[in-house]
C-alpha cells in the first residue's frame, strides 16, 4: 500500500481506528430520529464508573478515583465548557497510580472516543517507575458531558487544552510527563505549545493531526471524494455523524456489536499478546457503557480534522515552536505514518526521538504492553535514573 493510501486509508477503516476510541459516558441520551424502541440505552455515569472498577479490578497497583472539579470555564476564557444559562461546574474524571517513593509523575491522555480505562494493561508496569495519572478528557468516560456547540477549531482545541489546565491546577501539578495517545497525543502537544513551563518531557503514541491534507500527496482522497462512496461519506463528516451514534441506535443490540469489535481488534498485530477471555468481556462492558452515552468531545471530530483525517490546523506547521522534548512511539502496523514525525522532527529546535515498536498497531499499548513499557522507560531515561542517560535502545525496538 503506498505511503498515502495507508496514511489516509479509507473513510472506514479511519473511523474505525479513530472511533474505536470512541468512547463516550454519562447519562443515556433521548436525542436522534431513531424509532423509540431503538433509544433503549441502559447507561449512566455511575455504570460507566462501575464498569471502570471492574476493568481495573485486573490492576495490582492500588489507585484512587476521584472527580476533579474543574469549575464552569476557566476565568476570562470566551469558551465556556458549556452553553447554556447554568453555570453548573464540570468534572474530570481521574485515577492516580501512587507508589512508593519520589517517583516523577506520568500524565496519560487518551485518544479519541477512549478514555483511561484503555490504558489497563500498563498501569502496573509504569506505576512501577513512575506516579501515574490517567484522566477521561472532558465530554469523554466518566468525566462531564456538557453540551457541545464549539464552531470553530480555535474553540474546539480550547475546550479541550482549557479543560486539562483547569484540571491541572485544581490537582496542584507541575513539572510532569505528558503521554497523549492518537488525539490526545494531537491535545497533549497543543497543550505543551501553550503551557510548555509544566511539561518536562512529551510522549506521543500514534500522534494524529500531524500533517494537514497540503502536506501529503493527496491523490487518492480526492479520487476517492469523487465517488459516490466518498460523497456520502464527506455528507456525514459535515454532518458530524459519529460511530457512538451507530452504537446508540441498536440500543439492546448495541453491546453485541461491540464485544465482536473488541474481540476481533485488539492484540490482532501481536503475538501472544491477545486478550484474555476476562479481559475482552471486561474491556467490552467498559468500552460499551462510554460509547452509548451521551455525546459530547466526540463531536469535536469535524473541527480539528477535514475530511479523511487531515488536520486542520497541524502540529507540523508549528514544529518551529516546539519548547518541549519529545518521544513518538509507533507500533509497526500503526495506520498513522511515522514519516510524519520525521518531517515534524526537521524542523524541531527540541530534542526528539522516534521509536518503533513491533507487533503493535495504533493500539501499540494493548498490542504489545511489554514492549511498549521499554519505550517509554526508555523514552524517560533522565528521569529515572542518571546512569541510564546514555541506556542503548532495548531489543526489538528501532528507531526512525
Amino acid at each position: 500500500m503506498s505511503r498515502n493510501r495507508r496514511w489516509t486509508a479509507p473513510i472506514a477503516r479511519m473511523a474505525e481506528e479513530i472511533s474505536k476510541s470512541t468512547v463516550d459516558s454519562s447519562t443515556a441520551s433521548k436525542s436522534g430520529g431513531w424509532p423509540s424502541i431503538l433509544r433503549w440505552i441502559p447507561t449512566s455515569t455511575d455504570r460507566i464508573i462501575a464498569a471502570e472498577k471492574r476493568l481495573l479490578s485486573l490492576v495490582k497497583t492500588p489507585y484512587v478515583q476521584e472527580q476533579v472539579n474543574i469549575g464552569s470555564g476557566p476565568p476570562g476564557s470566551s469558551v465556556r465548557w458549556f452553553r447554556s444559562s447554568s453555570d453548573q461546574p464540570r468534572f474530570i474524571n481521574t485515577v492516580t497510580f501512587d507508589s512508593q517513593g519520589n517517583l516523577p509523575t506520568l500524565v496519560m491522555v487518551h485518544g479519541y472516543g477512549a478514555s483511561h480505562g484503555f490504558f489497563f494493561r500498563n498501569f502496573d508496569a509504569l506505576a512501577s517507575k513512575f506516579r501515574v495519572v490517567a484522566i477521561d478528557q472532558l465530554g469523554w468516560g466518566g468525566s462531564s458531558r456538557p453540551d457541545f456547540t464549539c464552531k470553530s477549531t480555535e474553540e474546539t482545541e480550547a475546550w479541550f487544552i482549557d479543560s486539562f489546565e483547569e484540571w491541572r491546577k485544581a490537582k496542584n501539578l507541575s513539572n510532569f510527563i505528558l503521554l497523549g495517545h492518537s488525539f490526545g497525543g494531537y491535545v497533549a502537544s497543543k497543550y505543551a505549545l501553550k503551557h510548555p513551563e509544566h511539561v518536562q518531557h512529551l510522549i506521543l503514541v500514534g500522534p494524529a493531526g500531524v500533517s494537514s491534507e497540503s502536506d501529503v500527496n493527496n491523490e487518492w482522497v480526492a479520487k476517492f471524494r469523487s465517488t459516490w462512496q466518498g460523497s456520502i461519506f464527506g455528507r456525514l463528516w459535515e454532518s458530524n455523524f459519529t460511530p457512538q451514534k451507530i452504537i446508540r441506535g441498536l440500543g439492546p443490540w448495541g453491546p453485541d456489536l461491540v464485544r465482536k469489535y473488541t474481540s476481533a481488534r485488539f492484540g490482532m498485530y501481536s503475538t501472544g499478546g491477545e486478550l484474555k477471555e476476562e479481559e475482552s468481556k471486561l474491556l467490552t462492558d467498559y468500552v460499551y457503557h462510554t460509547l452509548a452515552a451521551k455525546a459530547s468531545g466526540e463531536l469535536c471530530l469535524k473541527y480539528i480534522f477535514s475530511f479523511g483525517a487531515f488536520a486542520k490546523l497541524p502540529l507540523l506547521h508549528r514544529a518551529s515552536e516546539w519548547k518541549v522534548p519529545t518521544t513518538f512511539i509507533y507500533g509497526y502496523q500503526d495506520w498513522m505514518n511515522f514519516q510524519d514525525a520525521q518531517a515534524a522532527r526537521r524542523h524541531m529546535k527540541v530534542p526528539c526521538e522516534i521509536i518503533r515498536v513491533p507487533q503493535a498497531g495504533h493500539f501499540v499499548f494493548i498490542d504489545n504492553p511489554s514492549a511498549f513499557h521499554s519505550a517509554v522507560f526508555y523514552a524517560c531515561r533522565r528521569f529515572l535514573s542518571p546512569h541510564l542517560r546514555f541506556q542503548s535502545l532495548p531489543s526489538g525496538l528501532t528507531t526512525a
